[in-house]
């Protein structure tokens, strides 16, 4: 539990700076002479970055108040899903605002939906398709008998 409420020590700072500027451009000028879809683009990606956020600090706020005491594997599992989850929302509300971003500077539909996609595909790559490979391709190994210290719980799922 200790290595999940750490991870998302490292997370959150970082969704906390997004936030902030996601709310920020709202009060720029340009923000309102960009078309209504482009602005709901932004709000509905400000409103993933809300829920990555909910997500990151569950863990932590759950421990805080259960204690140590009472932790299970269940948590454990349940903690590291609540990070998955905040990281695919995460990539949504960044897509959604690359969208928002590559239309504001070339004003073309297309180009804004092909950034959105392949950050998003980029995203899901990275913090989805690949470890998720490795995993598997860990498991099919066996178990690391090279290993200097034990597995984490948390990437025991």
């Amino acid at each position: 539990m200790r290595n999940i409420i750490e991870e998302t020590r490292v997370i959150l700072p970082g969704l906390q700076a997004l936030f902030g500027f996601q709310t920020i451009a709202v009060f720029n000028d340009r923000f309102g002479d960009l078309p209504e879809f482009a602005r709901d683009c932004h709000l509905a990606g400000l409103s993933m970055v809300v829920v990555s956020i909910a997500f990151i600090v569950f863990p932590a706020v759950y421990y805080r108040y259960v204690g140590s005491d009472y932790l299970y594997p269940q948590m454990l599992r349940t903690s590291t899903r609540m990070i998955r989850a905040a990281l695919l929302f995460l990539a949504l509300g960044l897509s959604l605002d690359m969208f928002t971003v590559i239309f504001a500077a070339t004003d073309h539909i297309l180009a804004s939906a092909i950034g959105a996609a392949m950050s998003i595909s980029l995203l899901l790559a990275l913090w989805f398709m690949l470890p998720i490979a490795a995993r598997r391709a860990a498991r099919r190994r066996g178990p690391n008998t090279n290993a200097s210290a034990p597995v984490p719980a948390s990437f025991k799922e």
